[in-house]
């Protein structure tokens, strides 16, 4: 730290020299790392225009009288103990901009607030997020807080009459809310924004930029570099941030800048300052070298307790009685209003600080990212749809192809099922599992963003309209990459997983073909020492093993049921279930077991296979029986499953007649289902046959190979 004495003595010095000089100076002190107090006397010099006292550590009260020629000085990012009554002379807000301000210390009314930087108008955003305009020009070190006192803006630099409000009408292709980028605001050496009265908590802050002043021509007006560090909280966040160098050398792109931040004394701060990098005077004389920002917004990762608004004045008036009636209805309606509005942004808040509980924050994306990546989620580019919602494909500005799953409005996967997909994907690690990229909360509906696999669904492989032509090799690598997959969930991972919803259109196929099991929203977590759970059903008729269908008893054996019948679909190259076929062939494991007792178990093999190993098709057969055999007892953990395939171990010898389920049976009572689907990269409507179900109350008989006889 430097004294006061040791700078301000000398530049008092300096002053008296030049006390008969006509020229009206302008000092800067900003940065400087000053302590103690300001002498009357530097207040008091008659050739001084603008003072610039801030970012330093001044303490203390100011003096009482100011010269009338100091027109501008900034006091910003102090520790002064500021006289705020009506009375004093100093400007709006400048207490609430101090390092240890007093502003709504220990009483926050906040817990947001966005900026639309240098626009003269409020706008919405497509997500509902409500930017305020920041219309003041600020000069070369001075600040501006709203009237709310919610949020304040401060600019240092040399330049006395640079612009620092940059405007533009060049279009902005395929960007979500084009208009946050038609104005920016700039300053030549270090610009700041500050969160007042916030509540206390974790915050996100993200940053939104383009690059307004370099154009793309060929010519040297293109050469200019902004680049400055991106502070927030004192921390660097950034260093040497190049706006045009992250858009990929463009300029009029949007580059968006996501962070986690504390807020513990009810004050944020987001600095970008200049550190002399880059290029001055390109491409004009107007100071366009120095940071930039075009929008900006802070949301917290928490439930809030605040109500983020100001207080309304009483009414002085009395009303007449009619009119009071009508005014207490509409208050109550208002009231009802803002209750349900509050419990919807609490649930959000709830719902993200469980997610970021569970899953130690995973890439959160904006929906803003999401929409411009998915090109405002077009039509065109949904790769399948199931009931909880369709699968978009996508790409982001650093060229990744992603996958995002938007969950419907109608569908019932819901909040936990949601957070369920989210924990246990990130809590999982294993080449036979889709990579999960991150998730998006701040949308209508929550999105997941998985790695895109360009092969699509293994029903679409096997039995849909994929050009794959899938031989014997690969079919058989991909089921023994699926039998893996589960291993690991089951038996390898540190917590132990049932998907309860393993199916050809759960798993995908990357470039090298090679399985990965994806939606993990129906997916559950149980203790090593339990035999089984007891659940409502979850999952897709076909796939249910009978025990769970019946009595709700889950356990891991239910993925080995299912696997079972993956394994079958896959050798066979047709659905579970296919009523086209004759009534013989129409469910898959009555027509498999009835070959296997006749010794032409092969006879399911897909026609179009015309080579394939003999020896394996009737291990993976024979193992497919195994897997779905009625008791649960009888089937193998996944472990084996895997030797057996490989050839490692024998064989299990079938014993009974595979069960499962063929119909449901309505026999008086009704039954409640909430239908879903887990979501299938297929676009052909006519791969989902089979009857997917979730959360159904089991208030009926069900008919089930092997259990009862078929109705």
């Amino acid at each position: 730290m430097v004294p006061t004495d040791d700078v301000i003595t000398h530049f008092l010095k300096l002053c008296t020299l030049c006390s008969n000089m006509i020229v009206m100076w302008h000092r800067d002190l900003s940065f400087n790392n000053i302590t103690g107090e300001v002498p009357q006397s530097i207040l008091n010099l008659g050739n001084l225009n603008s003072l610039f006292l801030g970012n330093n550590s001044l303490t203390g009260k100011l003096p009482d009288g100011i010269s009338s020629s100091l027109k501008v000085m900034n006091l910003v990012a102090n520790n002064f103990l500021l006289d705020t009554t009506s009375e004093s002379t100093l400007p709006w807000g400048i207490n609430c901009l101090q390092q240890d301000t007093p502003c709504f210390r220990g009483s926050p009314e906040y817990y947001s607030f966005a900026v639309d930087c240098g626009s003269n108008a409020s706008i919405r955003g497509s997500d509902d997020t409500i930017y305020e305009a920041d219309p003041i020009n600020l000069g070369a070190a001075t600040y501006y807080v709203t009237g709310q006192t919610r949020w304040g803006v401060s600019s240092v630099g040399n330049a006395i009459d640079a612009k620092n409000i940059i405007y533009s009408s060049q279009p902005f292709q395929n960007v979500v809310d084009s208009e946050l980028f038609e104005t920016a605001r700039m300053s030549s050496s270090s610009l700041r924004y500050y969160g007042l009265g916030l509540e206390n908590g974790n915050y996100t802050v993200l940053l939104q930029f383009a690059e307004l002043a370099f154009p793309d021509s060929q010519t040297w007006l293109s050469l200019g570099r902004r680049v400055f560090d991106i502070y927030i909280q004192g921390a660097l966040k950034e260093k040497d941030f190049d706006i045009r160098k992250t858009a990929g050398g463009k300029s009029f792109s949007v580059v968006n800048k996501s962070f986690m931040v504390i807020v513990s004394k009810n004050f944020l701060e987001i600095h970008l300052f200049w550190a002399g990098k880059g290029t001055v005077d390109i491409p004009t004389k107007d100071n366009y070298y120095g940071p930039m920002i075009s929008a900006l917004s802070v949301t917290p990762n928490f439930t809030p307790t605040v109500r983020n608004g100001i207080p309304k004045r009483k009414s002085k008036a009395g009303a007449i009685s009619g009119i009071l009636i009508g005014a207490i209805v509409l208050v109550l309606a208002a009231l009802f209003g803002v209750f349900t509005l509050v419990k919807k942004r609490r649930a959000l808040a709830q719902q993200k600080e469980e997610l970021y509980n569970l899953v130690g924050r995973p890439d959160v994306f904006s929906y803003a990212e999401l929409k411009l990546a998915t090109d405002n989620f077009s039509s065109q580019n949904i790769l399948g749809e199931g009931g909880f919602g369709p699968v978009y494909k996508g790409k982001l500005p650093d060229e990744r192809v992603i996958a995002v799953k938007q969950l419907s409005q109608s569908s019932h996967q819901g909040t936990s099922q949601f957070v369920t997909e989210v924990a246990t994907i990130s809590a999982v690690q294993h080449r036979n599992l889709v990579i999960l990229h991150g998730c998006c909360i701040d949308s209508k509906t929550p999105l997941l963003v998985y790695e895109y696999l360009e092969n699509g669904s293994l029903d679409r492989a096997i039995f849909g309209d994929s050009n794959l032509n899938l031989d014997w090799v690969m079919r058989f690598e991909i089921i023994l990459g699926i039998a893996r997959g589960i291993t690991y969930l089951h038996e390898e991972s540190s917590v132990r997983i049932v998907h309860r919803d393993i199916k050809a259109s759960n798993v995908l196929l990357d470039t090298n073909l090679i399985p990965k099991i994806s939606d993990f929203g129906l997916a559950k977590l149980y203790n090593e020492n339990q035999t089984h759970v007891s659940t409502r059903i979850a999952g897709t008729l076909g796939y249910l093993a009978p025990e769970y269908a019946m009595r709700g008893h889950l356990s891991e054996k239910a993925d080995i049921f299912a696997f079972g019948v993956v394994m079958l679909e896959t050798v066979a190259g047709r659905p579970n279930t296919d009523n086209s076929l004759e009534e013989s062939k129409i469910c898959l494991l009555e027509w498999a077991w009835g070959l296997y007792e006749m010794d032409q178990a092969l006879g399911i093999v897909d026609p179009s296979l015309k080579e394939f190993d003999k020896d394996e098709a009737f291990r993976v057969i024979y193992v497919a029986l195994v897997c779905t055999q009625g008791s649960p007892h009888q089937r193998p953990p996944m472990s084996k499953v895997v030797t057996m395939l490989t050839g490692d171990v024998d064989v299990a010898k079938v014993v009974t007649k595979p069960s499962y389920i063929t119909e449901w049976q309505l026999r008086g009572g009704g039954y409640s289902s909430n239908t879903t689907s887990s979501y299938a990269w297929s676009s052909n409507p006519e791969l989902s046959r089979q009857k997917e179900i979730t959360e159904v109350s089991l208030q009926t008989n069900i008919s089930i190979y092997g259990w009862q006889e078929y109705v």
